[in-house]
């Protein structure tokens, strides 16, 4: 009876969430309930060793660099350099100004880490600029929603930071095995809105020559100012990584030493952009680390009460293939994207499915790729997809829910193809790891 009052946390956990309490009381809250139905007292200790393992963890330091990396590059004037870089070379392109919004978010999100921080800052730059020119205004929806959500399968990645460890996978493994998926699903996003502009004018027409345009020398001027700093922090932070020269959390220091000196030369770095930035790089890793700490007390509980043979049992029990075990699991994870934040579904789930993903031989980097890419679908999928709540934050009152709920599916549907790659073709996630690693 022991092991299967193991599967009653996850009813429990649900129950607190849907009462309003937050998630890491509610982990935490559930996590203590059913210690001490099972283990008495003794699941405290559980608790302070679970609270050492999370403030020992040193790849968690990442988290608060990559977080104040982040936050100064939405104050250093990079997305406006970004922006008007990128736009001189696609805008007279079919559906030039959203696919130079997707370059841009592709830069801006290997710049950052940061979820929400993409689509925030190019929607408040893309947004009047594609309306003034009448594109649609569902593209235009979809285009910064799928661009912003870039930031979750795009390295570096604070979601890879927190996963790496859970998952007890290298997060250097994962930041290297994101890197074709994510430009996989950004190229799907530029061939759908050139196809779509090129048949459908209308959506996203052509911009007109421009009497002020730069002469191709300048353009080259311009791009290479806007461009060169931001590459050389993604070189500073992947390439670091990429190579075996730092681990993570290093590369993470260099990017938040890296973001400092682009705020200093874009002349918006003050003590007053400073505070801010620390602020909230405080305020979100609090947030994260205390949501994690819960996370890791609910499934020590979980593990240690036998939930995890309970539900590979069950999984034998029902006679699933592999494969459909597989896709029952991404598929749990991506409804739970709708009612839950994606840090409260990794601390949830991974935990639970990674030791049966092993068991049935998969790999778990790979595994880990996919449920990145479910994430951002959910990410973006009505009805309580965040990426459109960010969105209505910073849109006009022209574009409305409506335009936006349609806007966003066929790039549903292109986040959906992405990930039937990644599964089909594994060494889309595992070759680059293999080459520049070592890692097996």
């Amino acid at each position: 009876m022991g092991d299967y009052l193991a599967l009653m946390m996850f009813p429990a956990l649900l129950v607190a969430l849907f009462l309003g309490f937050p998630v890491a009381f509610s982990m935490m809250g559930v996590a203590l309930f059913f210690g001490l139905v099972t283990f008495d007292t003794a699941v405290i200790f559980q608790f302070v060793q679970k609270i050492d393992a999370v403030a020992s963890n040193f790849v968690l330091a990442a988290v608060p660099l990559f977080v104040f990396m982040g936050s100064m590059l939405e104050r250093s004037g990079i997305a406006e350099k970004l922006f008007e870089a990128v736009h001189l070379w696609t805008r007279r392109l079919p559906g030039g100004l959203a696919i130079g919004t997707i370059v841009m978010c592709v830069i801006f999100a290997a710049s950052t880490g940061v979820i929400g921080a993409t689509e925030t800052v190019v929607g408040l730059l893309a947004i009047p600029v594609m309306m003034k020119y009448a594109y649609d205004k569902g593209l235009i929806s979809g285009t910064i929603c799928a661009g912003g959500s870039l930031g979750t399968i795009i390295p570096p990645s604070v979601v890879v930071v927190v996963l790496g460890p859970v998952a007890d996978v290298s997060v250097g493994d994962l930041f290297i095995g994101m890197i074709f998926p994510g430009l996989i699903m950004s190229g799907f996003y530029v061939a759908y809105i050139l196809i779509r502009c090129t048949m459908d004018p209308e959506a996203g027409p052509r911009l007109p020559p421009s009497d002020d345009e730069p002469p191709f020398a300048e353009k080259i001027k311009i791009t290479l100012y806007a461009l060169a700093p931001p590459v050389a922090m993604i070189a500073a932070v992947l390439g670091s990584i990429m190579f075996g020269l730092t681990a993570p959390t290093e590369a993470a220091a260099l990017g938040a030493f890296g973001s400092m000196l682009l705020a200093i030369m874009y002349r918006q770095f003050s003590f007053a952009v400073l505070n801010e930035a620390v602020v909230k790089t405080l305020k979100v890793t609090c947030m994260i680390i205390l949501i994690l700490l819960g996370g890791n007390m609910f499934a020590g509980v979980f593990v240690a009460s036998g939930g995890v043979s309970v539900a590979e049992e069950l999984i034998r029990a029902a006679n699933l293939t592999p494969w459909l075990t597989l896709a029952v699991f991404l598929f749990i994870c991506f409804l739970a994207g709708f009612v839950l934040d994606w840090i409260s579904v990794l601390l949830i789930f991974i935990p639970v499915f990674i030791p049966i993903v092993k068991a049935m031989g998969f790999d778990p980097v790979w595994f880990c790729v996919m449920f990145l890419v479910v994430i951002q679908t959910s990410y973006l999928t009505p009805p309580m997809a965040p990426a459109i709540f960010y969105l209505r934050g910073i849109s006009p009152p022209e574009i409305t829910l409506p335009h936006m709920f349609r806007g966003v599916i066929p790039f549903i549907i292109l986040q959906i193809v992405c990930l039937s790659v990644v599964a089909w073709f594994p060494q889309t996630v595992l070759w680059l790891p293999a080459q520049l690693l070592g890692f097996k």
